[in-house]
């Protein structure tokens, strides 16, 4: 997504970048500062964050009947998840907040979400809940998927499930907010129009990802929906977060905010 605004393909005469490279539950905390002036966040933070961001319409990854998945070392139903330790990569994702809709009562044992499988794995947890590149190759290691969030989700309320956005900070100047969107919204067009060279680039920051993997991984959270949200993802989002209220997961009811 960042990738015409990292190398300067994308420019503007108003904005200059400094890309920071974090784990997006870093980004959620740093975000509950106001740290960045823009930042990627997790829809389930945004809760958290609204006082201080709105949503950019450009840059979300949504997973439309495909998502972050729960994997054991065992063949199980979702049922059995019940009471279950169960390894999550922090409790401001999404897929935290989905998983947590889904089945309420399980002991969440927050791992860095680069090590969850080894948790697994080791059996220090019951389960794991995986949002990055192994939703493709966890079978090699033997796991078994237990649940796809995103297809429960798609099943149970018909919508894509939002997982990751892109905020701006509410104290920017509105002309300097459309800039931001404008670029944003043009470096993830850039990317998609010369694939081949922004994915090698991102393969750089990737952990030793082979590139035909990597490509399918992008494919899944890089598309139509990234560019612009439409009103279907502001919906999702919206449910999201009001069932996650209704649940007590979510401390405060919040109304979304998108901005172009």
């Amino acid at each position: 997504m960042f990738y015409g605004l990292a190398t300067k393909k994308v420019r503007s005469a108003k904005v200059a970048f400094r890309h920071v490279l974090e784990d997006i539950e870093s980004l959620n905390r740093k975000a509950m500062e106001g740290m960045y002036e823009l930042s990627a966040i997790s829809y389930h933070a945004y809760p958290y964050v609204a006082d201080k961001y709105v949503v950019m319409a450009s840059g979300s990854s949504i997973g439309d009947g495909y998502g972050p998945l729960v994997v054991a070392n065992r063949p199980m139903e979702p049922s059995e998840l019940r009471g279950k330790r169960i390894a999550i990569p922090g409790t401001m994702t999404s897929a935290f907040l989905t998983l947590k809709l889904m089945e309420p009562d399980f002991t969440p044992v927050v791992v860095p979400f680069d090590k969850i499988l080894d948790a697994v794995r080791e059996r220090s947890v019951d389960a794991g809940l995986i949002i990055h590149e192994a939703q493709l190759t966890f079978g090699r290691g033997g796991f078994h998927r237990i649940v796809d969030l995103g297809r429960w989700w798609k099943a149970t309320y018909d919508l894509p499930l939002p997982l990751g956005c892109n905020v701006l900070l509410r104290a920017l100047p509105p002309e300097l907010m459309s800039e931001c969107c404008r670029l944003m919204r043009e470096s993830i067009q850039y990317a998609l129009d010369n694939h081949d060279e922004a994915l090698a680039y991102a393969l750089q920051f990737a952990r030793d990802m082979e590139p035909r993997l990597a490509e399918k991984f992008v494919g899944m959270y890089v598309n139509h929906y990234t560019i612009d949200c439409g009103d279907v993802v502001p919906a999702a989002a919206q449910k999201l977060l009001d069932l996650g209220y209704e649940a007590g997961i979510v401390p405060n009811k919040v109304q979304m905010e998108f901005v172009r």
